[in-house]
């Protein structure tokens, strides 16, 4: 058997083994997910422990309809964010195959039970190094690209269920859709333009949604990716070639409308690259 198949039999068996022992609130976030239905009675106060072992069973779960587990998530990457939260820290999600959408899409203006949008980025991880990353200048090294990226979140929750680090954490930091741009080649000086770019979002008429520096996330977006390897060390993984990691929100959540298009622009960065998404 050729390791790639022993690494592809290894995770389905892992995924099984997760539906088997999933927590009940895993199985009911699931089946909301799928119906678009909101979900109420998660307790605000339960571990961060006891969040993982519910996001770990809704993936498991969703990976049937979802496709295979492609990357993660950072999300609560802006300290105001997590102050709001009662955390210190940020939280992971994992992105599964078929929320990953091409530039340009569309997208029905009610894609989720709370849906919402928000300027994002994304790196590609190239090798294993990247898991001894310390800073950014370590990181680039270990990147296959960066992405422009549009999150198409979804708190799937009823309005009344209250939000703990931990409860996001549960329904996997709310990830549903996101559609990438055009992949950017990673250079040292890259580095310096990612933590210096402004990233700008406007609508089909050119107006003005967002404005935010590049330092919104961590104080530079690729310390996502720092903290995500070691978030994932702390459970015994690791990020691998391939590994898409979204990096967190660069704006506050935006409500979008029918036939409202969404353009995010990163200025300062080589030709301004952007990436955009359409709401039927």
């Amino acid at each position: 058997m050729k390791y790639r198949d022993v690494i592809a039999s290894s995770a389905a068996a892992l995924i099984l083994t997760a539906c088997a022992s999933a927590p009940p609130q895993s199985r009911l976030l699931a089946e909301n997910f799928k119906a678009m239905q909101p979900t109420s009675g998660l307790s605000k106060e339960m571990s961060m422990e006891e969040a993982v072992r519910i996001r770990d069973g809704l993936v498991a779960e969703l990976s049937a309809s979802q496709g295979k587990v492609v990357g993660y998530k950072a999300g609560l990457t802006n300290p105001a964010v997590q102050k709001r939260f009662g955390t210190t820290s940020p939280v992971r999600g994992v992105l599964l195959e078929k929320m990953l959408l091409d530039d340009g899409a569309e997208v029905p203006v009610k894609f989720g039970v709370i849906p919402f949008f928000e300027a994002d980025l994304v790196a590609v991880v190239k090798d294993e190094g990247i898991n001894q990353a310390k800073t950014p200048a370590d990181v680039i090294r270990h990147l296959e690209s960066i992405r422009p990226f549009i999150e198409l979140p979804d708190l799937v929750t009823a309005k009344e269920q209250p939000l703990s680090a931990a409860v996001i954490t549960s329904f996997n930091v709310g990830a549903r859709l996101g559609v990438l741009g055009k992949p950017i080649a990673p250079a040292p000086a890259l580095v310096d333009a990612l933590g210096k770019m402004t990233v700008v979002m406007r609508d089909q008429d050119g107006k003005e949604l967002a404005r935010v520096p590049g330092a919104a996330i961590l104080g530079h977006p690729l310390n996502a990716v720092v903290w995500l390897a070691e978030d994932l060390a702390k459970s015994g993984g690791r990020l691998r070639a391939g590994d898409i990691l979204s990096l967190g929100s660069f704006t506050p959540p935006n409500f979008q409308k029918a036939g409202m298009t969404v353009t995010v622009t990163y200025e300062g960065l080589p030709g301004n690259p952007g990436v955009s998404v359409r709401f039927k």
